[in-house]
């Protein structure tokens, strides 16, 4: 299942002497023939009723809350996990947040169409975000890719629905608000890939990035909280980052700045680790376009920090590296460890391919570039001492709305704009036809997966209890507040 296709047959097409079929590029339809993507998801419903996803079914061997979370912090920087433990102790959707290969696991035994689709895998409702193309606009977009594979599209779609309800339950909601959040999700969705099939494909390739979003998805409740973190993201600059976590110092050259200990989240690091660090960016160079070697070229590198990142990625080795340009404005870049996803295990169980071994970071940036609508123009990727990194900006005017957060009655109007991001990110790798064809007019899929969000919630919850009876009873350390 590594085709991205892989659930559509191949079609026929005819041939000519004049203008012969280039591999790569779609074959021409033959005359009078009906067969279509659309045709083949609708066909895919006969082997799997949309009212199938509702189900789910957990594996007698699934892991403990406790075991999971060990499990998954294994090979991380061991004086971190209590700060990883204390951050997903916090609450049921904090506990989900950084459990995405344990719902993985659960997800491996449910039932999938076999359309391959490049996924996020960790697709939650904190995993979307603003942030800045390369004239400094906001993008709204997925803006997390950690988990990034070749895998079924519903995985991502039932972490999503499922965040909202715990969301919703988090701010306050009722559960009836809770159900219509993750219904309303799936429904958006399912209009926005419908819609995406109708428009040409250049037009649906860039579609839904911008303004447009809160009138297609009907989430005007939204408009004043997204302004709020549209001007704080505007601020949020890697200039505004090193006023406040850096100092001047005087060197050999005459003066630059280095970073300032704020423990335990950002921490100076040894001289021969800030040089490994600064070696690797020679190599992170040739993973970029040659047109962005000489924007780079005008930077100079001054300090390396270690800077602890959010709550899935907690324990990861994660850098900070401080550049200056000729006027000592500077940019930070994020050297970040890319481990391998966490829903590599499970691909085979749901009929998926694990994609052969190979560099972690280009995995992420590269899944990620096939994501978005517009991406880093500075993502790249590196090795740090045989550990794979990838590389991006740091604070790149970054915005998020925290879901937990939110009002009761902006909970339903956050999901179904991420729902309509969620298809539109889909729609790159797998032909929106298809999924469209699948998903249908009617709310039978709407009603499924709400279902299964409520169910997979209720036990997210219960997990997450267990977790924090054993911080509470001293099994795990954590760390609280951090």
């Amino acid at each position: 299942m590594g085709d991205y296709q892989a659930a559509v047959p191949g079609q026929r097409g005819t041939e000519s002497a004049r203008v012969p079929h280039v591999p790569g590029f779609a074959p021409r339809a033959a005359a009078g023939t009906t067969d279509s993507p659309k045709e083949h998801g609708k066909a895919l419903r006969a082997r799997l009723p949309r009212s199938a996803h509702s189900a789910l079914t957990l594996s007698p061997d699934r892991p403990d809350a406790v075991r999971a979370v060990e499990e998954s912090s294994r090979d991380r920087v061991p004086e971190l996990t209590p700060i990883r433990v204390g951050r997903m102790a916090a609450s049921p959707f904090a506990f989900l947040r950084g459990s995405a290969g344990l719902m993985a696991h659960d997800l491996a035994g449910s039932p999938v169409t076999g359309v391959a689709a490049q996924i996020c895998g960790d697709a939650h409702a904190a995993n979307f975000g603003l942030y800045g193309d390369a004239r400094g606009r906001l993008v709204i977009d997925l803006n997390d890719f950690d988990e990034t594979v070749v895998g079924p599209w519903e995985w991502d779609l039932k972490r999503l629905a499922t965040s909202l309800v715990l969301a919703g339950r988090e701010v306050g909601a009722d559960e009836d608000t809770c159900r219509a959040a993750a219904f309303d999700t799936v429904g958006a969705y399912r209009r926005t890939m419908r819609l995406l099939a109708k428009l040409p494909v250049l037009d649906s390739w860039n579609a839904i990035a911008d303004e447009e979003l809160v009138s297609h998805t009907d989430a005007r409740d939204l408009l004043g909280t997204l302004e709020r973190v549209s001007e704080k993201a505007r601020n949020n600059t890697s200039a505004r980052f090193a006023a406040k976590s850096t100092e001047a110092v005087a060197d050999e050259d005459g003066g630059g700045r280095r970073f300032v200990d704020a423990p335990p989240v950002l921490r100076r690091v040894p001289d021969a680790e800030a040089a490994a660090v600064t070696a690797s960016l020679g190599a992170y160079l040739r993973t970029l376009s040659e047109d962005r070697l000489p924007l780079l070229a005008r930077y100079a590198v001054h300090d390396v920090a270690f800077r602890v990142v959010g709550t899935g990625s907690v324990g990861t080795r994660s850098y900070v590296v401080l550049l200056l340009d000729h006027r000592g404005e500077p940019l930070v870049l994020q050297v970040k460890e890319a481990r391998p996803s966490a829903l590599l295990p499970h691909l085979a169980s749901a009929g998926f391919a694990a994609p052969e071994p190979g560099h972690e970071g280009q995995r992420v940036v590269l899944g990620q570039k096939r994501m978005q609508v517009v991406s880093d123009i500075l993502l790249g990727w590196t090795t740090v001492q045989g550990r794979p990194f990838q590389v991006r900006q740091f604070r790149n005017r970054k915005g998020s709305v925290d879901p937990a957060a939110l009002t009761p009655d902006e909970v339903d109007d956050y999901g179904r704009m991420t729902g309509a991001l969620l298809a539109r990110a889909h729609a790159h790798s797998a032909d929106p036809r298809l999924i469209a064809g699948y998903c249908g007019k009617n709310e039978e899929l709407d009603e499924a997966i709400a279902t299964f969000a409520v169910a997979y919630a209720d036990r997210t919850t219960a997990d997450h209890a267990d977790l924090v009876t054993a911080v509470n009873n001293g099994r795990m350390a954590a760390e609280l507040g951090v």
